[in-house]
């Protein structure tokens, strides 16, 4: 297994819409989200559907540099409401897959794409830029910490 990226920011916020909180670790709860998030919570915009990989949402930091440049958006780390901020890893390669990061394993579900909701909350629209560039979404399989500079690991199957 090699070291395939990591997380560079950690983001969650307390309810929907509330503004994303940057934490240096969080507690990833299986089958539930990060402790003290929305959806962990059960009170995100989307918790009513319950859909699985909305516990856990990542984003690559090279996908915001090349969307906020080439689209002239603002888009810093966490204001896309994603959980987790990768480096160093294409998030889709791992749909469908295993992976750790740090001692938690989560499985990606799905690609994570923007919506009107999130263009409400930044102010601007992002849609078009974001289209399959919004990251991916997890569901968290063991419990543990995921803290900045974990490292990301492909496991496999």
């Amino acid at each position: 297994m090699s070291h395939d990226g990591y997380v560079e920011h950690i983001h969650i916020a307390p309810a929907a819409a509330a503004p994303m909180q940057s934490v240096e670790r969080v507690s990833a709860i299986a089958g539930h989200g990060l402790d003290g998030d929305r959806y962990a919570a059960g009170v995100g915009h989307w918790s009513s559907i319950r859909r699985r990989g909305d516990g856990l949402t990542l984003i690559e930091a090279e996908e915001l540099a090349a969307v906020s440049a080439t689209h002239v958006l603002d888009l810093p780390p966490g204001s896309t409401r994603r959980n987790l901020t990768t480096r160093g890893i294409r998030l889709e390669s791992l749909l469908g897959l295993r992976f750790r990061i740090g001692a938690v394993t989560c499985r990606a579900i799905r690609r994570c794409e923007p919506c009107s909701y999130l263009d409400g909350l930044l102010g601007q629209s992002a849609l078009d830029a974001l289209v399959h560039r919004a990251g991916i979404r997890a569901e968290i399989l063991i419990d543990g910490t995921i803290a900045v500079g974990d490292p990301i690991i492909a496991l496999p199957d």
